[in-house]
């Protein structure tokens, strides 16, 4: 089976995801994501949120950090799709400019599960995390 076709729908689905998170368009971030989706974020609670509700829930105080200035944006993304699974994973920038200044190759990493539901893509497991470059 050629998964090109899916391979790009589902980029420019996480592109779009990413710049909704940028925008905080909560209704963007939400959509293509499972009612079932696991996240385990970086902020608490460290044992995830689990449904579309509590995901829904972690996002307005992400959303007011983002609004005093912060990046939000792709710098790595790749995407390996089957016909009815995908996983993807990506290197983000995400920090306020003086925390991006002082510590340029700070990445928020972000892997992605995705499965077939309806015919279109959805996210049923997602995963943010920093690595400590603190030394």
């Amino acid at each position: 089976m050629d998964t090109t076709h899916e391979a790009a729908e589902i980029e420019q689905l996480v592109r779009a995801w990413a710049s909704a998170v940028h925008e905080g368009d909560l209704d963007a971030v939400l959509a293509h994501h499972a009612d079932d989706v696991v996240m385990f974020d970086v902020p608490p609670p460290h044992d995830g949120v689990r449904g579309l509700a509590a995901y829904a829930g972690t996002w307005p105080p992400f959303f007011a950090w983002q609004a005093s200035g912060a990046v939000f944006e792709v710098v790595e993304l790749d995407v390996t799709a089957g016909a009815d699974v995908a996983y993807v994973w990506a290197l983000l920038r995400c920090g306020t400019p003086e925390e991006l200044a002082a510590v340029p190759e700070r990445r928020l990493r972000l892997t992605l599960g995705l499965r077939r539901e309806d015919g279109g893509w959805v996210v049923a497991h997602e995963h943010h995390s920093f690595c400590d470059l603190s030394g």
